[in-house]
């Protein structure tokens, strides 16, 4: 399990009361009306999902969740792979006894959310995938798996992670040290499992989106080199109600660095139809 504790972030960020579930998932769970689930991205925690929290629990039960090794939720296995991080929001959702819910994934998270939608649509009212990646090019899977292998015996890369998500500018600064502090406190093993799942993937659940017939918005930022503005277009032109949104000028962290206009776009998916007229 990763350390709890993120002293830059109990100083920057509104406080998140967590819970924790009988089988370890930690998450909190702020506001009233119909549910909305976070899941944010690899070597992240609920906290980076703050300046949604805020906003959207002012219409909406927001219930942002700590990923299996993240904050203080219990890890899986370290051979899990995607369709195993799918399975765990499946008894998540169980637990919490949601019978239908809107999802938003961020990044891991994405891949996570387009696998849950594939698998139990039924369950499903929205999705929204920020920064989700889709069948990655031969380079670029060739480096993600080149740096999924690479954790065991390197450890975790801070600074990688850190250079491609953001640009370097004065205005994402606090971010860039968020996302410092909660790589560093990461358990290198639960990392390790997380990162592998995330690195292989991408073609999982690739062929499903014909099949997902709810609101799908389909959000990334104009210069994200991973998560690309193409990837995101092609998932919403298989989608019968799939759209995009770009955030020009920002990378990776969209959620963090424009705040704002994410959660505006967040609203604006909220409020669609849940089915087609």
């Amino acid at each position: 399990m990763a350390v709890v504790s993120s002293p830059l972030a109990a100083k920057a960020l509104p406080p998140i009361e967590r819970r924790v579930t009988l089988d370890g998932t930690a998450y909190s769970d702020t506001g009233q009306g119909e549910p909305l689930v976070l899941i944010h991205g690899v070597g992240m925690r609920l906290d980076a999902w703050a300046p949604q929290i805020g906003t959207l629990s002012r219409t909406h039960r927001v219930i942002a969740v700590d990923m299996p090794g993240h904050g203080r939720s219990a890890a899986l296995p370290g051979s899990s792979d995607l369709t195993a991080f799918v399975g765990w929001l499946g008894r998540f959702l169980d637990t919490l006894s949601l019978d239908r819910v809107n999802l938003a994934g961020h990044s891991m998270g994405a891949l996570i959310t387009g696998g849950a939608v594939s698998t139990f649509p039924a369950r499903i009212r929205r999705v929204a995938l920020l920064n989700g990646v889709h069948r990655r090019d031969a380079a670029a899977k060739s480096a993600v798996l080149e740096r999924a292998a690479s954790i065991a015996s390197t450890g975790i890369d801070i600074d990688g992670p850190v250079k491609r998500w953001f640009a370097d500018d004065a205005a994402s600064a606090l971010a860039r040290e968020l996302t410092r502090e909660w790589l560093s406190l990461m358990d290198v093993g639960a990392y390790a499992t997380a990162y592998s799942a995330f690195a292989g993937g991408d073609a999982m659940y690739a062929d499903r989106w014909s099949e997902v017939t709810c609101p799908a918005l389909f959000l990334t930022g104009s210069d994200d080199p991973n998560s690309t503005p193409a990837m995101a277009q092609t998932m919403a032109a298989l989608a019968p109600r799939g759209y995009v949104r770009i955030t020009d000028g920002h990378r990776h962290m969209v959620n963090l660095t424009a705040p704002d206009e994410v959660n505006r776009l967040l609203l604006e998916w909220l409020q669609l139809p849940e089915v087609p007229a």
